[in-house]
């Protein structure tokens, strides 16, 4: 195997909204609409996601909550080069669907399916930063069957595997800018194709309820590292002239893996009223995991074949923190009013900022609501508005690939922003 090229790709469902990095916060319409609180709140199925031991104190033997967002982020990119100004405008469907039944009075199962991370950022073909990306779509979907085990009433423990499911599709240009093209004037660039990735996880909690009014919660997420194995990259638009250098047309195969950070989630809820919910997350994101993405070619025809190309785009991201605030107010046996706002800090060191990811420290609102139809069913509604703080950030570590892999640096002003309407149901017997 030879390694040819790394490319930073950043992520695997969606627009790019989102907890740092390439995660989504968004598992649940109740949960959201409280700022994505829960590790400390027994409302839902939605504790499936939140905290698993939470399921053990839920009300009813048999619950369910399905929801999904339409979500739209629009980042906008100012280059300090030229002043030249870009958009990218994106969107994404994030989803969730769990269910709980309990056994008897100790023993609850349940089973959720869910998107935590993802990204589809698309620029104009052949802009600025061409050469870092064009299009980038990546998934990951969460298939998570869960036990809750019911110690006392207060105290439970809850948990299970994570089977994640995911894929990635990337285009980027060879080289910056217009200087190389092939004989009709098209910018060489590589296109890379990676389905079917399947790799396990687990995530782990507790629940203590010290009062009839206060719940402290804890829940741990390990680290998945999700494997590419013989991905289709396909080389176009290369000029004879490249052929010199090891650069031809044509189709070959790839490794490559990217990880989905371990994450550990703290809090507590307090009714402070008999309608009145608050509630509070600190969550630990280790980030750190993701220092670079390398794409491996198994497969040498159609690729360039320089072996010692130093095309490695280093990421380096550190572990980060984000903190969640949110309350539910229930107005009548009817209607159930929550809000909730967090502050989600950026995984992205200086130098290292690239437009595939282009996310500074952002602040979220959220709002939503439920109607209860009847005793047994639910619908739930939510809102979120992500703002990100502008930034004048490069990337200073892009290789040249016909200047012997010397690093240049790409950067400008980011400006972002997303929004995001949700519906869902809950279900209960």
């Amino acid at each position: 195997m030879r390694k040819l090229m790394s490319l930073t790709v950043a992520v695997l469902t969606t627009s790019s909204v989102f907890a740092g990095g390439y995660r989504i916060s968004m598992q649940g319409q109740k949960q959201l609409g409280m700022g994505h609180t829960g590790v400390a709140v027994v409302s839902s199925a939605e504790s499936t996601f939140f905290n698993p031991a939470g399921l053990s104190f839920l009300e009813g033997k048999f619950n369910a909550s399905v929801g999904g967002n339409y979500l739209v982020s629009h980042t906008k990119f100012q280059s300090v080069e030229n002043n030249l100004a870009y958009e990218s405008k994106n969107k994404g469907t994030p989803f969730s669907a769990y269910a709980s039944y309990r056994v008897n009075e100790w023993f609850t199962a349940a089973l959720g399916v869910y998107s935590p991370y993802g990204s589809t950022v698309k620029w104009d073909q052949n802009w600025a930063g061409s050469h870092l990306v064009n299009k980038i779509s990546l998934q990951a979907i969460f298939i998570q069957p869960t036990i809750a085990i019911k110690l006392s009433d207060y105290f439970s423990i809850g948990g299970g595997p994570i089977m994640a499911v995911g894929g990635v599709n990337f285009n980027k240009n060879l080289f910056r800018g217009d200087g190389v093209l092939d004989e009709n004037g098209n910018h060489p660039n590589v296109d890379i194709k990676g389905d079917g990735i399947v790799q396990w996880g687990y995530n782990v909690g507790f629940m203590l309820n010290p009062t009839d009014k206060l719940r402290l919660g804890f829940n741990y997420r390990s680290e998945i590292v999700m494997k590419a194995k013989d991905g289709k990259a396909e080389f176009t638009n290369i000029p004879a002239f490249m052929g010199g250098l090891g650069y031809k047309n044509g189709t070959t195969k790839f490794d490559a893996s990217l990880p989905l950070p371990a994450e550990i989630t703290v809090g507590l809820s307090y009714q402070v009223t008999e309608k009145l919910l608050l509630a509070f997350d600190y969550n630990r994101t280790q980030w750190a995991a993701y220092d670079n993405l390398t794409v491996d070619f198994t497969e040498m025809p159609g690729a360039p074949v320089n072996p010692s190309n130093p095309n490695v785009n280093p990421r380096n991201y550190k572990n980060v923190n984000t903190y969640r605030l949110g309350a539910q107010y229930v107005v009548n046996p009817e209607w159930t009013v929550r809000a909730g706002w967090y502050y989600d800090e950026s995984p992205v060191q200086a130098g290292y900022f690239a437009p595939e990811t282009p996310r500074n420290d952002s602040y979220a609102f959220t709002g939503g609501l439920s109607y209860n139809i009847n005793s047994k069913l639910s619908i739930d509604a939510s809102f979120l508005y992500l703002r990100f703080s502008q930034i004048n950030a490069s990337y200073d570590y892009h290789p040249e690939p016909v200047s012997g892999g010397q690093r240049s640096t790409f950067g400008g002003t980011y400006k972002n922003s997303a929004f995001s309407p949700g519906i869902g149901l809950s279900y209960k017997i």
